[in-house]
């Protein structure tokens, strides 16, 4: 999880400001955590604390309201009431990285990972991104190589990882949808052969840089066994304390 958190916060100024190369500065002074984390926080906390992901989103969600949210999100959160608006957007792949971690079976992980997605993601598209996203983490957390996870996620999802960055670099550019976001983040996970490589690959491809980074993010922490203690070090110094304690007790509750 805390990989997923890193990749948000040194994607988030290349959002706005795309770069097409891995050498980048990781951190820099304006690097801060967004609705990515935000919302990964609170689906840990739903995990934590055994309550409805809906009441997890909207009461964390709630408490940072210039996190970047779409508008569409923005109007969920603040009605109580309010269901799912038939979203394709990636916003469910980025917060699902904790259903990965959390959960023992892949019926689990599914399960699970549809739960957090139908809230407001209830387009199949949104649904499937978030299934594709947990499936990913929870198979690289349990030692499955990356041909395994390539062809688990091909042959369940449909999605097309046979592609490599240097093909889809070139003409690729800021896509918010799962279909065209979330398959390309994976691809930075299986092309990389460190968590920073992994978070590196994803903000070089120059589109959705921090919330494709989170998943690529989330993916390599799973696989690599943690990421590097100085990532770790400032995603602590840069998470606000209440959104750090969730952090740490779901990592240590859930190695």
């Amino acid at each position: 999880m805390i990989g997923a958190i890193a990749g948000d916060i040194i994607g988030s100024v290349y959002e706005h400001q795309p770069t097409k190369t891995t050498d980048f500065l990781l951190f820099q002074a304006s690097s801060r955590f967004t609705d990515d984390s935000v919302l990964s926080v609170a689906i840990a906390s739903a995990i934590l604390n055994d309550t409805p992901y809906a009441q997890a989103v909207r009461q964390i969600g709630r408490q940072y309201p210039n996190a970047g949210y779409g508008g569409s999100f923005i109007q969920w959160l603040g009605a109580d009431n309010a269901g799912p608006y038939h979203s394709w957007g990636n916003g469910s792949a980025m917060r699902v990285g904790p259903v990965g971690f959390a959960y023992t079976t892949e019926t689990e992980v599914l399960a699970q990972a549809k739960a957090t997605a139908e809230i407001t993601h209830n387009h199949p598209e949104g649904i499937k991104s978030a299934q594709a996203t947990a499936l990913a983490v929870f198979l690289a957390r349990t030692g499955s190589d990356k041909a395994t996870i390539r062809t688990t996620i091909t042959e369940r999802f449909d999605y097309d990882l046979s592609r490599t960055l240097d093909e889809i670099r070139p003409h690729y550019c800021f896509d918010v949808s799962c279909q065209g976001s979330v398959p390309e983040a994976i691809i930075a996970f299986l092309e990389a052969d460190s968590y920073e490589a992994a978070v590196r690959n994803a903000v070089s491809l120059g589109g959705d840089s921090d919330t494709q980074a989170c998943i690529a993010g989330g993916i390599a922490e799973a696989f690599y066994g943690g990421v590097p203690n100085a990532i770790r070090a400032e995603v602590e110094q840069r998470l606000t304390p209440d959104l750090w304690a969730i952090t740490d007790a779901f990592c240590r509750q859930f190695r």
